[in-house]
């Protein structure tokens, strides 16, 4: 949340926890763009007319590769932005100076959905389990740290070839879903780290995938799961 207003934060910051939502306040414009670089949020708050560089920081946004699609809210006065510039630049949701808790919780609750969305999308599930790595007749044997529906992190003890594409074999953690994937290096480190990405995941592998990290996201957001299922299709006021 990007702002200097305490009325904003007394208003904002207990609905947003009542929400589960964790919330981290930056009152500068120039340190805000640079946590933005850097991290990933799920929703990013601005009080794009009352803060010097506000409506600069919603500007640049869309261009930082973290935060390209997180949920945004532009918080007007009613004397500088308009609604329609405010959703003209990439902003999801607009809240009206003086804010209310009232109007701010029925804005939040509909754009639970959107964050939700966006969360599972980029969310990481940590994982320890053991992973067989096939390189044709090579096999290799590994430690995973977290995976995604895009994805594993491996602690591997040999390097693999740069540009290999090798067979990924193991079960998911708490389940007996079994998964064979085919993968490639998307990154390593010099610490035997090192990320692959899913290629040509079978439909059904998807699916289950898919489904035991919704039931990860439910025990880590408590609601997740059955707000997703009752999204339907969401507009955006």
């Amino acid at each position: 949340m990007l702002s200097r207003d305490a009325e904003v934060f007394r208003v904002l910051r207990p609905m947003l926890e009542k929400l589960s939502i964790e919330v981290e306040i930056c009152q500068e414009a120039k340190k805000a763009s640079e946590i933005l670089i850097s991290d990933k949020f799920d929703a990013v708050i601005v009080d794009c007319d009352d803060l010097p560089g506000g409506v600069e920081v919603l500007e640049g946004l869309r261009a930082t590769p973290s935060n390209q699609n997180s949920v945004t809210f532009a918080i007007v006065n009613g004397k500088k932005t308009t609604t329609q510039q405010a959703f003209g630049m990439g902003v999801n949701f607009v809240l009206h100076k003086p804010l209310t808790a009232l109007n701010a919780n029925r804005c939040f609750n509909a754009a639970l959905n959107f964050m939700l969305r966006e969360r599972r999308r980029y969310f990481r599930q940590v994982a320890k389990m053991p992973v067989k790595i096939s390189l044709g007749e090579r096999e290799l044997q590994a430690t995973s740290t977290n995976i995604s529906e895009g994805g594993i992190a491996l602690l591997v003890h040999q390097a693999l070839p740069k540009n290999a594409t090798p067979r990924l074999q193991f079960t998911l953690p708490a389940s007996r879903l079994f998964m064979d994937v085919e993968a490639e290096i998307a990154w390593a480190d010099l610490k035997g780290g090192v990320g692959l990405r899913f290629l040509n995941l079978p439909a059904s592998s998807e699916e289950l995938l898919e489904k035991w990290l919704n039931d990860q996201l439910e025990q880590e957001i408590p609601g997740s799961k059955s707000k997703q299922e009752g999204s339907g299709s969401d507009s955006i006021p």
